[in-house]
């Protein structure tokens, strides 16, 4: 057993089990992050995507012995954040939404990008989206969602 402390949202927490857990399982089964979805389990969907440190990660490719000491963020903390409120206008405006399994990624893809290039080309936005799958919506209509966010977002980025 493993004493592993990160913070998660914002607050301080201590995970005390397998450092080979999988931070997936973890963060939905010990933390109730149900935001973070399991789809692949290979790293290909982009279903469970977290920032880390402000870097995007798809959690079922990662240990719990690997977030010691760093900083998570899943949807559930993003989402009482002014930056959410921008994305989330944006893609309700242009129908970016349907069926909804794949936004937590598709949202926190478009956080991770805009914080580092706050005014992105097309082409910066399709490559950030790139390792998240969507089934239903397609993706210019996400494409676009990120690209009025980043226009419309007075500066929060």
């Amino acid at each position: 057993m493993a004493d592993i402390r990160f913070k998660l949202n914002g607050k301080e927490v201590a995970y005390d089990g397998s450092a080979a857990a999988r931070l997936l399982d973890v963060l939905r089964d010990t933390y109730g992050c149900t935001s973070v979805k399991c789809g692949c389990k290979e790293g290909e969907c982009g279903a469970c995507s977290v920032l880390i440190d402000g870097t995007l990660f798809n959690s079922c490719c990662v240990a719990m012995g690997a977030v010691d000491g760093t900083d998570i963020v899943t949807m559930e903390g993003y989402r009482e954040t002014k930056r959410f409120e921008a994305l989330s206008k944006a893609f309700g405006d242009l129908s970016a939404v349907q069926c909804g399994f794949c936004i937590p990624g598709m949202v926190l893809a478009a956080e991770a990008l805009l914080s580092k290039n706050p005014h992105p080309s097309e082409d910066d936005i399709r490559e950030a989206l790139s390792g998240n799958l969507c089934r239903c919506t397609g993706y210019n209509a996400i494409v676009n969602a990120v690209n009025n966010a980043a226009k419309e977002g007075n500066g929060l980025w």
